[in-house]
């Protein structure tokens, strides 16, 4: 599995997402993408590359394409 079927399955999984455009996804703009939702996602990916995320960075992490941005941090390029 890449790193971007990894990325993109943890917020399927975590949000219960079908077919989601992706580069919509903002915190706070599902539902499911609330703060508990927000932590659930960081647990997944943190499980999924093996990192531990700073919390700036969890803070920071605001939209599925600054997740991207902030994972090359940790040394996963998706």
């Amino acid at each position: 599995m890449t790193n971007l079927e990894k990325y993109n399955q943890a917020f399927c999984e975590t949000f219960q997402l079908e077919n989601p455009d992706f580069d919509a996804l903002q915190y706070m703009g599902i539902e499911q993408w609330d703060s508990v939702g927000h932590m659930s996602l960081v647990a997944a990916l943190e499980d999924a590359f093996d990192i531990m995320m700073d919390t700036d960075d969890i803070i920071d992490f605001s939209s599925y394409a600054k997740g991207k941005e902030i994972l090359k941090k940790y040394e996963v390029e998706i």
